[in-house]
């Protein structure tokens, strides 16, 4: 009766957070087990005694500067610099900018509101396909759930319980290997199209541009080289960056107000309380989850099909694929890590690193496809192109992204040759 319940209540669209409490209310009293009720409390707040989930609100925070503080635009400058003069200059350079904003905000949804905001009327003057432009940045969005810092990355590290630096680690081979595939794909539609050529900077513009956005660049070197070369943990790198971010904006580029922060502090309170919420209810939803014994059924159904750790990868991702079509990727990693890690792990030996980085990348797809889609219609309302003409020039980046999932199945070492 209680998967029926679960299922019922993700149908009409119950929050994924009051989902899982309520789900695991119910096997309690279907069960009989009703003192059970005393400890629920303490469960839930059990889930959130992990260091590692400040680093959620600290990587927020540090995204709401970098906006307020006015480096997005320093950034895309920057990347102009380095591919501006290509055949397809700018779609390049939308690419790069999403590449350094995956870096700083690690949040797919910010990342293609920014970006779409501030890339597809540019493109768009350019004579490039508004569709196109808004399909282009759509789809450099989907490089935030694996080039660190990754709130999904965080999220999996928690309830995976794996070392979250390590997590960022493996996700620099496959965001650049997944970043070059995209390159590819607008290579390939320019020489098709016939892309406008771009202008390639000056010495002294490019030497300028370059130097504007040095103080930006602090954020993902912080970031990054702090977890590197262990020199901080990923939430004190987070901690760091955020202070960055405020110094930059406030005191070198003069955008970033103090009078704002409470407005900013409010906001990432209000978002990150909702992410936090949902881990909290998944900590005692994993509880019904171990005594419906639900991995151990499921590894002994799927055992039967195949023996290969290959196989049973691409069967996970087409179950994700439909899961990320239906539930936000953040929840959809909040309920199936503790059903398929285990199974994984035990029954395959695959790396939990590996299938880190394919969960997570496979569910950031269904941010862009229907019916939920909530990155499609971010790209859309902040372009003004309609879904379906984005989903149109979409569907050669979604290609690009099954293509390498494939890869990061087949060869667990582009996952885990850094860690």
């Amino acid at each position: 009766m209680t998967p029926l319940i679960f299922a019922f209540k993700l149908l009409i669209a119950v929050p994924v957070a009051l989902v899982l409490a309520l789900t695991a209310i119910w096997y309690i009293w279907e069960s009989g087990n009703t003192v059970l009720y005393d400890s629920f409390a303490q469960k839930m707040f059990a889930g959130l005694e992990n260091y590692g989930l400040l680093a959620i609100p600290l990587f927020m925070l540090t995204g709401e500067m970098m906006n307020e503080g006015g480096m997005t635009g320093r950034l895309i400058n920057a990347a102009r610099v380095f591919v501006g003069g290509f055949r397809g200059g700018l779609a390049y350079i939308n690419l790069l900018a999403n590449m350094f904003m995956a870096a700083i905000i690690g949040s797919a949804t910010a990342q293609i509101a920014v970006m779409a905001r501030a890339m597809t009327p540019e493109m768009e003057k350019e004579g490039y396909d508004k569709g196109f432009a808004a399909a282009t940045t759509a789809a450099g969005g989907l490089l935030a759930p694996v080039i660190p810092p990754s709130m999904m990355f965080v999220i999996y590290g928690v309830l995976a319980q794996v070392p979250i630096g390590e997590m960022f680690l493996a996700g620099i081979l496959p965001g650049l290997l997944l970043a070059s595939s995209f390159a590819a794909v607008i290579a390939l539609i320019g020489f098709i199209q016939g892309f406008p050529k771009g202008d390639w900077f000056t010495r002294k513009e490019a030497i300028s541009a370059l130097l504007a956005c040095l103080p930006a660049a602090l954020i993902p070197i912080a970031i990054i080289g702090g977890i590197l070369f262990g020199i901080a943990t990923p939430t004190e790198s987070a901690a760091i960056a955020s202070l960055i971010a405020f110094l930059v904006g406030w005191l070198i580029y003069g955008e970033l107000k103090p009078r704002s922060l409470l407005e900013m502090f409010r906001r990432t309170a209000v978002n990150a309380s909702m992410i936090v919420f949902m881990i909290a209810a998944a900590n005692v939803f994993g509880w019904v989850i171990i005594y419906e014994a639900l991995p151990q059924k499921l590894a002994a159904l799927i055992t039967t099909v195949t023996s290969d750790p290959f196989m049973f990868l691409l069967i996970v991702n087409v179950i994700l694929l439909l899961v990320g079509m239906l539930i936000d990727g953040i929840a959809a990693v909040i309920l199936i890590t503790p059903i398929l890690l285990p199974i994984a792990m035990n029954d395959y030996s695959i790396s939990p690193y590996q299938f880190g980085v394919v969960m997570c990348l496979n569910l950031v797809l269904g941010l862009l496809t229907p019916p939920v889609g909530v990155g499609l219609y971010i790209a859309s309302s902040m372009s003004g192109a309609s879904p379906g003409r984005i989903l149109r020039s979409l569907w050669p980046f979604l290609l690009a992204v099954a293509a390498i999932l494939v890869l990061l199945s087949r060869f667990p070492a582009i996952s885990t040759a850094l860690i």
